[in-house]
């Protein structure tokens, strides 16, 4: 029998059946190798899902602090707005009270340089005066108090000095005299008493 021969075109068909067998086998090989360098030791995980974990509570505690810091930035405005109110409340009659404290100077200037010996004068002086005190008493019902520091020691926050009198009689830095009242508004300076302060007397 003679020896059985391929013929080329077998030959060539044959080749590249196994080089295409070679290129699967070694494509199969490189996935293989890429996935096992994905995959990660347990170890490498329980760190992986640590760090996740981690970053979780990081961003929690930021959100909070900064839930912290607005609630404490809308209390800040809350208790603002209260104080603005208050002081609105306590203050909108300070232009009108100006207003009315040169009424109650020329009233009190009245009395003081009236003839108080002239009977036909008395009524009217006592007219005077009790208008002058329900005025006093009407303004202190909205928190204007009346500052006449005669004899008490001077205080530059709500007296002005007008003048200074040496004296042997009292300390130095003392009222002598109250030239004109001074008023506040619930603790507000409204006008200061102007007054006559005393020094020690020249040895």
């Amino acid at each position: 029998m003679s020896e059985q021969t391929q013929n080329p075109e077998q030959e060539v068909e044959l080749n590249e059946e196994i080089s295409k067998m070679q290129a699967d086998v070694e494509a199969a090989v490189e996935a293989a190798d890429q996935h096992a360098d994905e995959e990660q030791s347990p170890e490498a995980e329980i760190a992986m899902l640590y760090a996740e974990l981690e970053a979780a509570k990081q961003t929690i505690a930021d959100q909070k602090d900064g839930v912290v810091r607005a609630a404490a930035d809308v209390d800040n405005i809350r208790r603002r707005a209260a104080q603005d109110v208050e002081k609105a409340h306590k203050f909108a009659l300070e232009k009108f009270a100006n207003e009315l404290l040169p009424v109650i100077d020329n009233l009190e200037r009245a009395i003081e340089f009236s003839d108080k010996e002239n009977e036909t004068l008395k009524p009217l002086l006592e007219g005077i005066d009790m208008t002058v005190k329900s005025f006093n008493d009407a303004v202190a019902k909205f928190g204007v108090e009346i500052v006449n520091p005669q004899g008490e020691q001077f205080n530059p926050d709500f007296h002005q000095a007008m003048s200074i009198q040496p004296s042997n009689d009292v300390t130095p830095n003392t009222v002598l005299a109250v030239m004109q009242k001074g008023y506040t508004l619930n603790g507000r300076l409204l006008r200061p008493a102007m007054v006559m302060v005393s020094k020690a007397a020249d040895a």
